[in-house]
């Protein structure tokens, strides 16, 4: 057993601030990967009796729960998969191939957002899309810092004049106090306004459904913003407090926004392959859907 590993089971109340989630939903998320763990196995058993497959490398003995806490530790600490691997007594290649194995099952355990999670069934999406525009949805962007791309069009296609460096921009739908992230559009080029990523998420959308945005949405079709000062104008006393009440109905984004960059990978310069950027973030989506209580995992 690893020292971190016997430290949380000493320590339960200290596990959301080594991995994010609480003890309890570590313990969950444990049964529910080891059951995707042995289908994987199973599959790959009787894939090595019909076809002639050669495993290269070295086996890895770790038991699945060291390895999902090996993931647990990478998106939540961000630290060198060197680091990391010494902590669990592996090296950083093996460390490597844990995260990569176990990223595609929390991203099959944990779906992003609600629309992502019922789309597979076509009535059940309607019927969500329904429900929905009974509330006003909030909407935000959010932009990550990457390493500059060696191509120099590409690295000005991704260059943002607002953070002043070469940036890929997430925006989030989410319910009404933030209870859970009803959509989510990952890795837009930070250039892109938000305006123009939000119209393409509307598309998932019924066309009653009503937004709510900050002023980088002025001008967009069933959102409302705040009222926005007039050229060499102030506004009035009435318009501020709007304002002001406005931005208080709107702030839990900004507070689920908050949780998401508490993984440190998703606030941080992102240093992996940008192919694999989507996949990444959607995985600290559903950590934070489950961190929060919107979502359950299968038992």
């Amino acid at each position: 057993m690893s020292v971190i590993l016997k430290h949380i089971e000493d320590h339960p109340d200290l596990t959301p601030r080594l991995v994010g989630i609480t003890y309890e939903q570590l313990q969950d998320l444990w049964r529910a990967a080891d059951i995707v763990h042995l289908q994987k196995k199973a599959y790959a058993e009787r894939l090595k009796t019909t076809k002639n497959v050669k495993r290269a490398g070295r086996k890895i003995t770790l038991p699945i729960q060291e390895q999902i806490l090996i993931t647990l530790l990478y998106l939540y600490q961000h630290p060198s998969f060197l680091y990391v691997g010494a902590q669990f007594g592996v090296c950083e290649s093996t460390a490597n191939t844990i995260f990569w194995y176990c990223l595609p099952i929390l991203n099959e355990l944990l779906p992003p957002s609600i629309l992502e999670q019922v789309k597979k069934k076509v009535g059940d999406l309607e019927v969500v899309q329904e429900i929905l525009t009974v509330h006003e949805l909030t909407v935000d962007s959010t932009e990550q810092p990457i390493e500059r791309p060696t191509d120099n069009e590409e690295q000005k296609e991704h260059f943002s004049g607002k953070k002043k460096t070469h940036t890929l921009k997430n925006q989030v739908i989410v319910l009404p106090k933030g209870e859970d992230i009803v959509d989510i559009k990952i890795g837009k080029k930070g250039p892109v306004s938000d305006i123009k990523i939000f119209k393409e998420q509307q598309k998932k959308f019924d066309p009653n459904q009503k937004f709510k945005g900050d002023k980088a949405y002025v001008g967009g079709f069933q959102i409302s913003t705040p009222h926005k000062k007039p050229k060499n104008q102030e506004l009035s006393l009435e318009h501020k407090e709007e304002n002001k009440v406005f931005s208080s109905n709107r702030i839990f984004v900004e507070h689920l926004i908050r949780r998401l960059k508490n993984f440190r990978i998703a606030a941080e310069r992102f240093r992996l392959r940008r192919s694999n950027y989507e996949s990444v973030i959607s995985s600290v989506c559903g950590l934070v859907r489950l961190r929060i209580g919107a979502l359950i995992l299968p038992t």
